[in-house]
Parts: structure tokens; sequence; C-alpha cells
């Protein structure tokens, strides 16, 4: 319960405990947490270095902010800002709801979980989801390689704004898309392609997509 309780520790390991107090874990390294739950992980684990948390619930807004070599399997994330500036994020099995989630971050792979929150993954460098459910206002913007395998989009709209390197596979619709700057989409449907080419050169984006609707489109 102690606010800013563990500090600059290295190889720490907590199991089957509440951590209750917000600013926990910062400059720490080598951590392993396993069924616990972050009642209050307000600014929780910033600045942290080789990270496994399994089987666990953290509620609070910027978690995980500059930390580097995360590993999370079974996680229930509830706040918002996660993971703001961090790198080599592996996450499987997963639960986020959370506004602006992995932003600014550095080599990021999702597998087999659902994401729900605003504008996902601006900024960022190197981005895999596969297998995820996801539903983001305008999520997805500004990154440079982006793939998504047999990935759900729902109720996400202009998406892929200025992403450069795109590899992408969705199994639903898309409500809208705009401006991407490069690589493939494969989708069924898009309700609205948005396309400027004084912005993107459209030919640099391949869009597999049988039903779609454009808007402000010039090719």
């Amino acid at each position: 319960m102690s606010r800013s309780g563990i500090w600059y520790t290295k190889n720490i390991s907590i199991k089957n405990s509440a951590l209750q107090a917000p600013k926990l874990f910062r400059r720490t390294s080598h951590i392993i947490l396993d069924n616990v739950h972050f009642a209050n992980a307000e600014e929780t684990m910033w600045t942290c270095n080789d990270i496994k948390i399994t089987n666990s619930q953290i509620n609070g807004d910027y978690f995980g902010k500059d930390s580097q070599n995360i590993y999370l399997d079974h996680v229930s994330v509830v706040g918002n800002y996660v993971f703001d500036g961090a790198e080599n994020i592996e996450v499987h099995n997963s639960t986020f709801i959370s506004k602006d989630a992995f932003w600014n971050c550095n080599n990021v792979t999702i597998y087999d979980s659902i994401i729900d929150g605003e504008y996902l993954a601006w900024n960022t460098n190197n981005i895999t989801l596969i297998n995820c459910k996801i539903e983001s206002d305008q999520g997805l913007n500004y990154i440079d390689h982006l793939e998504i395998k047999n990935g759900s989009l729902i109720h996400t709209d202009l998406a892929f704004e200025y992403v450069s390197n795109l590899d992408v596979e969705l199994n639903t619709k898309i409500d809208s898309i705009k401006n991407p700057i490069s690589g493939k989409i494969t989708v069924p449907e898009i309700g609205t392609l948005i396309i400027d080419p004084d912005k993107v050169d459209p030919s640099k984006t391949e869009l597999d997509c049988p039903k779609k609707r454009y808007k402000n489109c010039s090719f």
C-alpha cells in the first residue's frame, strides 16, 4: 500500500498479491508478476526493464511509460495512455480499454487480444496485431510498418492516416480509411475511402477490397 514503494530494485517477483498504491515500480529491472491486482496503477512501471506480467489486472492511467522488454499474457488493462514510449512489447490473450494506448512505441507484437480506445498506437514504429479485435476512433495512424493478420477493426474510422509499409488483412468491414502512404490493405468492405492525391501517392497503396465507397478521390 506504500506510494512510490518499489524503485531502483533488481530481480523482484510478486505473486497472488494486491498492489494498491500508485507510482509503484520506477527504474526497476527483472520484474515477474503473476496473479496480481493493481487497484491504482497510476504512473506505475515507469522506465523499467525486463517485465513479465501474467494472469493479472491493471487499473490506472500511464502504466508502463518508457519501459522496455515487456511480456504480458492474460492481462487486463483499464486505464489511459498505457505503454507510452515503451519498446519491445509482446502481448498474448489480453484486453486493453485505454485511450492513446501504445503511443510513441517501438516493436510491439500483440496476439489474440482485444483493444478498445481512441487514437490507438499513434507515432509508433513496427507494430504487429495478430488475431486481434480492435475498436478505435481514429486509431492506427502515423505509423511506420504496421502489420495486421486476421484482424477486426470494429467501429474504427479514419484509420491508417499517413501509415507507411502497411501489410493489413482484415476480416470485417472498416468504417473509413484516410490517406495511407504505402503498402497493401485487404478488407471485405470499406465504408468510406478518403484519398487526397495532394498529400499521398495513391499508387503506392494496394487495396484489395470488393466493396468500397470513395470520397475526395481523384485517381
